[in-house]
C-alpha cells in the first residue's frame, strides 16, 4: 500500500485513481467525525464529501507541514461546522469511539454478543443518553470531547484542528466533561 505522501505525488501527476485509494482510506473516520458534529446521516455524508472535493482542489496548497489526514481531517471538521451553521442547527455528537452507526438514525451495534438482552438495553440507553448529553454543550465544547475522547487526539492536535491554543483546548475540555457530568450525574453512578 502506498503512503499518504506516494498518492499524493501520483495525484499531481494526473493519477485521479490515487484520490480514490485517500477516500477509500479516509471516508469511514472522516464520516464518523462529521456525524459526531451534526448528528444526522445525510449531513455527514455531504459534509465529507464537500471535505474531500475542497481537498482535491486545494491539493496543491498542501504543503506537508502536517500530516495529510490532519489536514484533511481540519477541511472536514470546518465543512461539518459550516454545515451546522449554515441551517441553523445545533452541532451533534455521537460518543462510542470507533463504531459506525447501523441505521439511518445512527443507532449503535451492541459491544459484546456475550451480554444478556437486559444489559443489551442498558447499554443502548446509556448511549443515547450520553449522546444527548454531548448535544447540550456548546459547540466548541462538543468538537473538542469528539476530537479527544472519541478520535483521541492530542491536544496540540486538537489545538491544530480548532484553531485555537492548548489551553483553549483543555478549558473547552475542562468545561465539557464537567457540563456532562451534570447532565449525566442522576442517570450514571
Amino acid at each position: 500500500m502506498l503512503s499518504d505522501e506516494q498518492l499524493i505525488e501520483r495525484i499531481r501527476q494526473g493519477d485521479t485513481t490515487a484520490f480514490q485509494a485517500l477516500v477509500e482510506k479516509y471516508q469511514k473516520k472522516l464520516y464518523a467525525v462529521a456525524y459526531g458534529l451534526l448528528g444526522n446521516r445525510e449531513d455527514a455524508l455531504d459534509s465529507v464529501q464537500e471535505a474531500f472535493v475542497k481537498a482535491y482542489r486545494s491539493l496543491d496548497r498542501f504543503k506537508g507541514e502536517s500530516s495529510f489526514y490532519t489536514w484533511l481531517y481540519r477541511i472536514t471538521v470546518n465543512a461539518a461546522i459550516d454545515m451546522g451553521r449554515k441551517q441553523g442547527r445545533r452541532d451533534e455528537v455521537e460518543f462510542l469511539e470507533e463504531v459506525e452507526p447501523e441505521e439511518e438514525k445512527g443507532e449503535y451495534p451492541v459491544a459484546s454478543s456475550i451480554e444478556n438482552p437486559s444489559q443489551q438495553l442498558m447499554r443502548k440507553e446509556l448511549g443515547a443518553m450520553i449522546e444527548d448529553a454531548i448535544q447540550q454543550l456548546p459547540a466548541e465544547q462538543r468538537t473538542a470531547i469528539v476530537l479527544r475522547e472519541i478520535e483521541g487526539l492530542s491536544y496540540k492536535e486538537i489545538a491544530n484542528l480548532m484553531r485555537c491554543s492548548e489551553g483553549t483546548v483543555m478549558s473547552r475540555l475542562h468545561y465539557g466533561r464537567k457540563k456532562l457530568q451534570e447532565i449525566l450525574g442522576p442517570h450514571v453512578q
